[in-house]
């Protein structure tokens, strides 16, 4: 195997085409006699619909069609395996029965936007209303048993027997994505082919997903995501929208665009869902850790189950301890399903243990970052294998380096400027797991100069082109202007869901061993390439227009049988636990806050972040995502929450005026420091993700900044004003 060196440094492929609005995305691309389409949301949280007037919306001038479940009562309730075990399974207006406020009962479709929207408000619903539960607060809710997701030795007796211990519950709000691209659906029917433009981290289950909904032979349907505009999780599956959209282009024979309103996403998208979590430390005096128990609830709808991950999958992992007892259930209500949301278990999962390993250590009076680094471990403390790579320690002593934290006085409230500020310094730690999926990479030399690469993997802003290219390059000199990367595309490549932070870790090794592969065969026709040889003239010199080969590549101790699921629509992904190891990006985060002594307003000046995502493809991306994620990190620490009425199952704060993220304003210095390892146990890129870690432990360090500048412990997320004004 080569040395994997330093990639060097170069600018997002990408970039001018999107400054230039170049960049196309789904909902962009203009098609002949385009019709426009609407749904309108059901205004009851349960019930059933008793009759649909649609007489004065079709009279509205330019209505096409309105339609109801009498129309598509014959469609197929998604089931998840038809989505390779996606969520959510549910397809609506196929009866009458209401599940969850939003839900869309009727479909207009109209020559105009404009048309379709004034009709969708002409369309009258009547509803039998029955009771219903918003919240897993409430009385109706529905706790479902506990099932233990992680075990290792006697967590009871070890806990029993520590001399220190920590027995505390923490709360994580109701979040929503909000990307600035809405979730749209595009269909046209052609040549007896169903084709489908979604901006979709899958679409793998757009292809299959609506198949399935409409009884149609998957090799009928293709589905193309061009660019997304922020995906995070919430565009991994089948939306609510799609195999309606695709149905009324298929009647109408003409092709059918669908952009869901902000409103109405807030209840028919996915989201991250409500959870409390309680952990209990056992510890010595000396700061080791020697048991844990964490039991988690999490909210969940009615109908679907929306586990994915766990909580416990990556927190039971990050320090060596030895005793380790999780248990989590789902609390049953009436809304639609939650789903994926940045770091979806271990944001809030970080959270809870990160803030608890800060209690500890002021119960021991014991410097946060030794107790951590008392407790680092080699060996992963639930399989007993050893991690592919471990620089957990690194990153936290590096951290401390760059923020200077040994100038931190450890006694809350004890730091403050001039005109009395309240200063405090946090920190977290966090991991995501190092997963792969298999991948499917073609790849097309041409003598004029073109390169064409045709591959799993989905562009969501990402920069997975970039990562692709840099990899291409370090094997063979192309012409990088002239090189066009095809992904996200069913018709070009089979599919497989893009998330988990496992992209990169999967295209990127794909592309080394296709760029490999094409190597030889140029040999093979034209001699020994040397380091700088134009593969480009090589051809042309050879008189062959173009070259093309193709690899089938498999994660880390996969079998062709993942090849067999993914070509099904299936998620087929390996890791973070493996034969002989265990992967994990690592991070850590150091956070300072100000908060002003009256009002108790806080204030995050500076952040440094120190990551371990393996070799570093495209530093730029790489490190945009660290920012990103830690400015997510600070919203769900400081802001973010969906505020429901339980009276009628609304959410209150569904638009960017009322749901409050950070903006420019909100947000201070972030600086970001990758380590650039590469991790060639784990695939011949030496590739882990970095999008999904980010996030892990961000908020966590602001609230552990919060109390060192307060000395008031929240213990929920987010933190208010009115948290800090309460008396202790």
């Amino acid at each position: 195997m080569m040395t994997l060196q330093t990639t060097p440094d170069r600018p997002r492929i990408d970039a001018r085409e999107k400054v230039l609005g170049r960049a196309l995305y789904a909902a962009d691309i203009a098609l002949d006699r385009l019709l426009h389409a609407i749904t309108v949301p059901a205004t009851i949280a349960k019930g059933r619909v008793t009759a649909i007037d649609t007489a004065l919306a079709i009279a509205e001038p330019g209505v096409v069609r309105v339609y109801t479940h009498e129309d598509f009562a014959d469609d197929i309730a998604v089931t998840p395996a038809t989505l390779g075990g996606n969520q959510p399974g549910l397809q609506p207006m196929t009866d009458t029965m209401i599940r969850f406020r939003g839900q869309p009962v009727a479909l207009v479709v109209a020559e105009t936007l404009e048309a379709a929207c004034e009709a969708a408000r002409l369309v009258r619903v009547s509803y039998r209303v029955e009771p219903f539960t918003a919240t897993m607060d409430e009385l109706g809710s529905e706790a479902e048993p506990y099932e233990i997701t992680a075990e290792v030795g006697d967590a009871h007796a070890a806990l029993q027997a520590a001399e220190v211990t920590v027995d505390v519950v923490y709360a994580q709000a109701q979040n929503h994505h909000n990307p600035i691209e809405l979730i749209s659906t595009t269909a046209y029917w052609r040549a007896g082919k169903l084709t489908i433009l979604e901006g979709t981290q899958n679409t793998s289950a757009i292809k299959f997903g609506t198949a399935g909904a409409l009884g149609f032979d998957p090799s009928t349907v293709d589905a193309i995501s061009p660019y997304v505009g922020g995906a995070f999780g919430q565009k991994t599956v089948l939306q609510l929208q799609s195999a309606l959209v695709s149905r009324a282009a298929v009647l109408l024979g003409r092709p059918v665009k669908l952009v869901m309103p902000r409103a109405q996403l807030f209840h028919t998208a996915a989201y991250r869902p409500r959870s409390n979590h309680r952990i209990q430390l056992g510890a010595s005096r000396d700061g080791r850790l020697v048991a844990t128990i964490y039991e988690s609830d999490q909210q969940n709808a009615r109908y679907d189950h929306f586990y994915g991950t766990s909580h416990n999958e990556m927190v039971s992992h990050l320090y060596g301890i030895a005793n380790w007892l999780g248990r989590e259930r789902l609390i049953r209500v009436d809304t639609s399903p939650p789903g994926y949301m940045r770091a979806p278990h271990e944001h809030p999962a970080s959270f809870a243990i990160e803030s608890a390993i800060d209690e500890l250590a002021y119960s021991l009076e014991m410097d946060p970052i030794a107790l951590r680094l008392v407790n680092d471990t080699d060996q992963d403390p639930i399989t007993g294998k050893p991690f592919s790579s471990r620089t957990l320690a690194r990153c936290l002593e590096r951290g401390a380096e760059l923020f200077g934290w040994d100038r931190r006085s450890s006694a809350p409230r004890a730091m403050t400027t001039e005109d009395g500020t309240l200063i405090g310094w946090g920190v977290a730690a966090g991991a995501y797991k190092g997963s792969m999926c298999p991948a499917i990479a073609r790849l097309r030399i041409q003598a004029n100069g073109v390169t064409r690469l045709f591959i799993t993997g989905h562009e969501m802003g990402q920069g997975i082109r970039s990562a692709i290219a840099a990899e291409l390059m370090e094997v063979l000199t192309i012409n990088p202007d002239k090189l066009d990367i095809q992904l996200g595309d069913t018709t070009v490549a089979a599919q497989h869901l893009t998330a988990g932070s496992w992209g990169t870790g999967s295209a990127v090794p794909a592309t080394r061993a296709v760029a490999e592969k094409m190597k030889v065969a140029l040999t093979n026709l034209v001699g020994e390439l040397r380091e700088d040889d134009d593969v480009h003239r090589k051809l042309m010199a050879a008189k062959r227009p173009m070259l093309e080969v193709e690899v089938e590549q498999l994660g880390l101790d996969q079998t062709p049988a993942a090849l067999d699921r993914m070509s099904q629509g299936a998620p087929a992904t390996a890791g973070p636990i493996y034969d002989e190891l265990v992967a994990f990006s690592w991070i850590a985060h150091f956070v300072e806050v100000h908060v002003d002594p009256t009002t108790m307003r806080v204030r995050v000046p500076r952040v440094v972040s120190v990551a371990d995502c393996g070799r570093v493809m495209n530093r730029r991306t790489a490190t945009s995502q660290v920012q990103g994620g830690v400015v997510w990190g600070i919203g769900a620490a400081l802001q973010e929450t969906a505020e429901i009425d339980p009276r009628y199952g609304f959410i209150q704060n569904n638009d960017l005026a009322d749901y409050v993220v950070p903006v420019n304003a909100d947000i201070g210095d972030i600086t970001v420091e990758l380590l650039d390892i590469p991790d060639a146990q784990l695939n011949a890129s030496g590739v882990k993700g970095v999008g999904e870690v980010a996030m892990v432990g961000a908020s966590a360090a602001v609230a552990n900044a919060v109390f060192h500048a307060t000395g008031k412990r929240i213990r929920h997320l987010p933190i208010r004003i009115e948290d800090l004004l309460q008396e202790t």
